[in-house]
């Protein structure tokens, strides 16, 4: 009974993506009680359902969540679907034929990991789990093009999470990372998320006007309010070319052979430490001669951790 009851709320609210205890109490024929304490189950088990409190609140599972791709291997999927089709022929339940519905539109949709924005092609299926990316994506475009509110739960740098209600406008790609400009309630203004700190998003039933914004004068430098530009300059060996030209550009890159030498400004402190670490002796900091110091004052760290 217990894991029947867990298995109808699961795919209730796949189905719904929200619903209050009482509801689901009366459907399913036990306790509010019972509800909050096998909803608490799936959530220790990873489900990540919210359970929001006063108006308009209910227990909510965010459109971003999907069965993982690794939910089931493909024998398991197969035994799955040949087992609820029995099932579903002895009993004729509406949730058990729900739920294999479910199972089949599943298999088909993890064939292959590809988000699509407008003229956009997304393949997020390469770098380890980008299940939940690819599904914030699609759930992020999906609310633009309908001009739909979101409700989001955001972890910001500091780790501190909020829940916000935004009116989405735009998806931003710069320097290799995925931002939505939105217009935030909570603030009040135009802030822009960085889509991998969106824990979860929740389509609303609530459409809005999009607020006039000029989208040449969006505010780009969102990631370095207080970080100075630096204008480096760089040794760069052959082996590291392919990756610096993608990094900066070939319009920064001049010289062959033995004598390449790349140039940019880009901003300083910890993520262009970070990035230029990861070029290990591909490339060596020529200017300014104060960021070749620090770099090499964190490689000697390094070199001590791991002595």
């Amino acid at each position: 009974m217990k894991f029947q009851v867990t298995l109808k709320i699961l795919f209730r609210l796949l189905k719904t993506r929200k619903a209050s205890a009482a509801q689901m109490a009366r459907e399913f024929g036990v306790s509010e009680r019972s509800i909050y304490r096998y909803v608490e189950e799936l959530i220790v088990a990873g489900v990540p359902i919210d359970i929001i409190r006063g108006r308009n609140g209910g227990i909510c599972l965010p459109d971003t969540f999907k069965l993982p791709v690794n939910f089931f291997s493909k024998d398991e999927y197969t035994a799955a679907v040949n087992a609820l089709s029995a099932f579903s022929e002895q009993i004729h339940d509406d949730s058990v034929r729900s739920a294999l519905e479910k199972l089949r539109q599943q298999q088909r949709a993890n064939e292959r990991d590809l988000a699509f924005s407008g003229h956009i092609l997304v393949d997020s299926g390469t770098w380890g789990d980008t299940y939940d990316f690819s599904e914030t994506m699609r759930v992020l475009e999906d609310a633009i093009e309908r001009r739909i509110c979101l409700d989001v739960t955001y972890i910001d740098r500091g780790g501190e999470e909020s829940r916000r209600i935004l009116e989405p406008l735009l998806l931003v790609y710069k320097q290799n990372i995925w931002y939505l400009y939105a217009w935030c309630r909570k603030r009040e203004d135009f802030r822009l998320f960085r889509i991998g700190r969106i824990r979860s998003a929740r389509i609303t039933e609530e459409s809005f006007r999009p607020r006039p914004f000029d989208r040449k004068n969006l505010p780009l430098q969102f990631q370095f309010p207080n970080t100075p530009l630096l204008s480096i300059r760089l040794a760069v060996q052959p082996k590291a070319l392919p990756d610096v030209e993608e990094w900066l550009g070939i319009r920064n890159i001049h010289g062959s052979g033995e004598n390449i030498v790349a140039t940019a400004t880009l901003p300083g402190g910890e993520i262009l430490l970070s990035k230029l670490l990861a070029f290990g002796d591909g490339i060596r900091v020529l200017e300014p001669e104060d960021l070749a110091k620090t770099l090499c004052a964190r490689a000697t760290q390094l070199i001590d951790l791991y002595r």
